[in-house]
This record gives C-alpha cells, structure tokens and sequence, in this order.
C-alpha cells in the first residue's frame, strides 16, 4: 500500500463569536434620540467604554468549525469531502491549504499543495492572466522554465486566449474560475485541494474540469481533495469520501456507504427531488407528477441495503378528459450508464390523483448511487412528464452474495445467480 500524503491527528479549530447586548432589530441601529444621548454622555466615554468592554466580554462564544479531526489520505486517493453547510468541510480545505492556522492538533503534508478553493484564489486582481498564471507558478514553487512548459496547456485549458493580456479584475466569475482551475490542475502539484467553486462554471467546463481531475488522479497517480454537494460528481469521481458532521468526522470509508450515511441524515442531495411540483419537466396543465420517493425496508430512505427491495413510489396528478395513461421509470448508475427501464401496460383514467409504485428486488443491484427518471404518456406517445434523475438513491454494501470474495465487484447489477456445482465429466 502506497505511504500517507497527508496525515492530520487531533485537528481542531475554534473561533470566538462575539455578540451584541440589546437584541432585535435595534443592534444595527440607534435612533437619532440615543445619538444625541451618547453625544451629551461623552465626557463620561471612558466610563461607558469600559462598562462595554465588560458587557462585549460576558458575551463573548467559543465556535469549534473543526474539533479532533483525524484521518490519513494514501499518495493517488480522491478523497470526497462532504456534509451540509456549516460541517466544516472549507475550513478544513483551508487549513491544510495554509490559508489559516488550527487551534489544536498536527498535520503533515509531503508534498506540493495546489489550492481552488473560491474564484480567484491567489490571483492579484490589477495582474493580467497572463502574469497570474506566472505568479500561481511561482507561489507553488515551480521555475520559470517549468511554467513555459506548461504555459499553452494551461491557456489552451482555460480557453481565455483573447483575454490573457487583460487584467483579471475585468474577467467574469466563469472565466475567473477557468483560468484558476487551469493553473491549478496543470501545474503539476502533488495534492489538489478543490472546492465547490467548480459549481460557478458551465455544464461542459464542469465536465472537462473533472475529466482533467480523472487524470490527475488515474494517470498522474496524484492525491485530489474534493468538496462538493453534488454526490452524482463525488461518487463518479471520488473512491473515498469524509463524512464531516458539526465540526467533527461521522464517517470515513468506500463513497458509495459514506454517500448512504449522508442521505440517511437527511441531507438534501443534488439530483433528489422529494416535490416536483416547481419543476417545468414535471408536468402540465393536463398532467403533473407531484411528488416522488424512495422506499426500503419500511420506510422513506435514500440508503439502501444491497440486500433489500428498493421502491420509488410517486404521485401524479390528472386533468382534463379521461385518458390511457402509461407510466415509464428509466435508472441510471453514477457514471450515467442506463441500468434497465419497466413500465406497465397503459391504463384508462379518470381525472383526479394516483399514486403508482415499482419494486427492484433485493440482490438486484451493485453498491454505487442510482438516479431514477420518470415519464408519463397520454395514449401512448404523448410525453406529458419527463423528469430526468427525479430522485437519487444508494445501495450499500452488506457482504450478501460475495462468498469468499473480498474485492471490488464491478458492473451496474449483482444479482444471485443459480449455479451447479463442479462436477467431474
């Protein structure tokens, strides 16, 4: 196994909150009366400003965003870390960045550290593109030499040709992030740490930036740090994930069973949809699907045991004249890949709500993340609703159906098959 590329025991970090005396609305302001009242109270201010400092102590807080965080990352991991807002994912990305200090515990870092952590990070706004892209070099180390090599790659990537000689200050935050992710990607650091900031970007920049990442870490055998609240990207891209939960880690392991522990907390996924109804490919004046769920082991989940029955259960709305109404669910893996479709023979409806639901039998599907589209038609082939990756589910491994067998199991499903045994012929 290869050695840790980053070690971290202990890591704590605390801020001190300070709070304002009064309460409501008032703390922001002051009326014009209680300006005059302080006005005419200055020759005591030495008085007041005292009894203030007493009163900014008292209520002075202690905030932990990190407390005794421990875990080590292998030279070559894509490490996914994950949790909601305010776990303490950023201000761990920014303490093994340098960019802040801990309050307690160690860490060890052997090697290059390359950073994206917020639109232009580390760029000087009044510098070309051009000359920040040799500045970032710089930062991270690298000779002139080693820059130039890299220089049209890193253009090239960025796709700002036309605007290299331009102060960056006067780019927008997509071509900001463009030309950040480039030079961060491409020269040549040892641990890429990236934060959500990728999610400022377009769709095919998004995909370029985590096939460049793909590479990195598959080809270039590089360590890379990724945050995001999209699970579709951190499954696809990450074969590690951290659990952060208020400051602390609640889970470390495989992504697909951390992915299956961050749903079951309730989190709000990309891709999961619990009420369609604001969504245009939910529906029209004549049909609309109205909510949509995932059911397993006799409740509402998005983590699922591989050894048990998975049901997407949704609701649906009919208008107009009675119709032949046909029901449609397609499933995709992480990687996009189309897993299977069912539907069931059309029906007559009249006006008014249904609900409908289709089962996926246990030891059927592969551990991983699965998304399910829905599509209802009107006689047939008249699409009505067509709700891509309507709802997000995991499948977490148990052991059920491996024998012996302790490695990775590859493809979308692992059903139990029927097998003879060996006999002699």
């Amino acid at each position: 196994m290869s050695e840790a590329i980053i070690k971290v025991e202990g890591l704590g970090k605390r801020y001190v909150l300070s709070h304002q005396g009064g309460g409501g609305s008032r703390q922001g302001s002051k009326r014009f009366s209680e300006v005059l009242s302080r006005a005419a109270r200055a020759p005591f201010g030495w008085l007041s400003r005292a009894q203030g400092a007493a009163r900014a102590a008292r209520s002075q807080e202690d905030f932990w965003a990190l407390r005794d965080v421990s875990f080590e990352i292998k030279r070559g991991e894509v490490v996914g870390i994950i949790g909601r807002n305010g776990a303490g994912k950023s201000t761990l990305l920014k303490i093994l960045s340098r960019i802040t200090e801990p309050t307690s515990g160690q860490i060890e870092i052997d090697g290059r550290v390359a950073s994206l952590l917020e639109v232009g990070t580390g760029f000087h706004g009044d510098l070309t593109g051009r000359e920040n892209i040799f500045l970032n070099g710089a930062i991270l180390g690298m000779s002139r030499v080693e820059i130039k090599r890299k220089f049209d790659e890193i253009v090239a990537f960025a796709e700002v040709e036309r605007f290299l000689d331009t102060p960056v200050k006067h780019y927008s935050s997509g071509m900001y992030v463009r030309l950040a992710f480039a030079v961060a990607a491409h020269l040549e650091p040892e641990i890429l740490i990236v934060d959500e900031v990728l999610a400022v970007g377009d769709a095919q920049f998004q995909k370029k930036c985590l096939g460049k990442m793909q590479d990195i870490a598959g080809r270039e055998g590089r360590t890379v740090l990724f945050v995001s609240h999209n699970m579709g990207v951190v499954a696809n891209l990450c074969g590690r994930a951290i659990l952060l939960k208020g400051g602390r880690i609640l889970r470390d392991g495989p992504v697909s069973s951390v992915i299956g522990s961050y749903i079951e907390t309730g989190a709000t996924i990309t891709g999961e949809s619990t009420w369609a109804v604001d969504d245009p490919a939910a529906g029209n004046d004549r049909m609309r699907l109205r909510r949509a769920r995932i059911l397993s082991v006799d409740k509402v989940t998005g983590d699922v045991p591989i050894d048990a029955a998975v049901t997407l259960e949704f609701d649906f709305e009919l208008s107009g004249p009675s119709s032949s109404v046909t029901s449609s669910i397609h499933l995709f893996d992480k990687q996009g890949v189309w897993v299977l479709c069912s539907g069931p023979a059309s029906e007559e409806l009249s006006p008014g709500p249904y609900r409908q639901a289709v089962t996926i039998p246990a030891n059927f599907l592969n551990d991983g993340l699965y998304s399910f589209s829905i599509i209802l038609l009107r006689n047939v082939t008249q699409i009505e609703v067509h709700l891509r990756e309507a709802i997000t589910f995991c499948v977490h491994e148990t052991g059920e159906g491996r024998a012996e067998y302790g490695g990775v199991i590859n493809g979308c499903v692992r059903p139990q098959l029927s097998w003879t045994k060996a006999i002699p012929t």
